[in-house]
């Protein structure tokens, strides 16, 4: 589960973490009302689930109430990667001369949590990471223990935080660490932490990811779910059962398998293609599940064709192949061009079952990825 930014803000700031003053906003008039009474200068930010917001016009700032309007205005009712903006966050601008990176996540290779500070806050901690990785500081923590005052401030040190300010970004890093533990965190990052003139540290970003499965425990957090949803693409997705990830592209994917899907976006990438999302149907899916996920991405606008690629271990291809057949036959005129690629259980009854009017079969995935790539290159022009 994803918090928006002012949902993660409001839990770091219950932890103590220094936040600035801010308001949600659905309107412009609200979001003018609430820069008048925080103070200006004031930063007007979309709440979705994208990054680089800041590049694609989706935060603002504004020095009087006539910016102020004009910023909402712009960024209220705007579509930004996929997402239709319908509230902004209303905050205090802070006037900054550094800005660092704090997070927690897993690290899945040492199978530890990780703590994490950079120097080089501010941008894509991703770029950071692949051209400079030595740029950002670890401390892996043992989870009997958590992350110890020392490992904190060695973390804090070994980045290079300026020593004036060094206790506070460890405080943060410390607190951020134990709500990652505490309230079952999978991602937890403040990118930037800004400095002032004065040496005063504050979130000016947050970001704070729960493991779903652990819901159950978290009531507070739990209670945010409905909203979280971006669109009612998300929210169809949610009810089906389905974890979709809405990417830039047009060749939308649906496999069995968080591997074989990401396998399968990779190829698309690899013969030229872009991929529209991520959707995995999970192992053993019926008829109807396959249905459902159809249904899904045809309601993305961003699709210009679908690759199925199922490998039937516990997932049977003749139950795969029923389903598209089912859910392809309910429309008068099928939205987007479908491949599919079926191996494994019962794939070749699966291929015998498919209605090759309503899609094309392909032998290999390398072969049915290069269909759907063309078939979405040819939708687009």
């Amino acid at each position: 589960m994803r918090l928006h930014e002012y949902q993660a803000k409001r839990v770091f700031a219950d932890a103590g973490i220094p936040v600035p003053d801010s308001t949600l906003a659905t309107t412009v008039e609200d979001a003018v009302e609430a820069a008048e009474s925080i103070g200006y200068p004031v930063a007007i930010k979309a709440q979705v689930h994208v990054g680089g917001r800041g590049k694609a016009g989706g935060i603002k700032l504004a020095d009087d109430a006539e910016e102020a309007r004009a910023a909402a205005g712009d960024i209220l009712g705007m579509d930004l990667k996929g997402y239709t903006v319908d509230r902004v966050l209303v905050e205090a601008a802070v006037d900054f001369v550094n800005e660092l990176y704090v997070g927690v996540t897993m690290d899945r290779g040492a199978g530890q949590p990780v703590a994490m500070v950079s120097t080089k806050g501010g941008v894509n901690i991703e770029e950071v990471a692949a051209e400079d990785p030595d740029a950002i500081a670890r401390e892996h923590v043992d989870p009997a223990y958590g992350l110890h005052p020392y490992q904190a401030r060695k973390a804090v040190y070994d980045a290079g935080v300026d020593r004036e300010v060094a206790g506070d970004v460890a405080s943060i890093l410390a607190t951020l660490y134990d709500l990652w533990d505490e309230k079952d965190g999978s991602d937890a990052e403040i990118n930037p932490v800004m400095i002032t003139d004065d040496d005063e540290v504050i979130a000016a970003d947050a970001v704070f990811n729960v493991d779903d499965d652990a819901l159950f425990r978290q009531s507070e957090i739990a209670q945010l779910e409905g909203e979280t949803t971006d669109d009612d693409l998300e929210a169809m997705a949610g009810e089906y059962g389905f974890d979709y990830v809405r990417l830039d592209g047009n060749v939308g994917i649906i496999g069995n398998g968080a591997g074989l899907v990401m396998t399968t976006l990779d190829l698309v990438d690899h013969y030229g293609g872009s991929p529209a999302n991520f959707l995995d149907i999970g192992g053993g899916a019926k008829a109807g599940r396959v249905r459902n996920a159809l249904e899904v991405v045809f309601a993305d606008d961003n699709v210009d064709s679908v690759v199925f690629n199922i490998f039937g271990g516990i997932t049977r291809g003749d139950e795969v192949a029923r389903g598209i057949n089912e859910a392809l036959e309910e429309f008068e005129t099928i939205p987007n061009p479908v491949t599919v690629r079926l191996a494994g259980t019962n794939s070749v009854q699966g291929m015998e079952i498919l209605n090759t009017d309503l899609v094309t079969v392909e032998e290999t995935l390398e072969a049915a990825v290069q269909r759907a790539v063309a078939d979405a290159e040819e939708v687009a022009q």
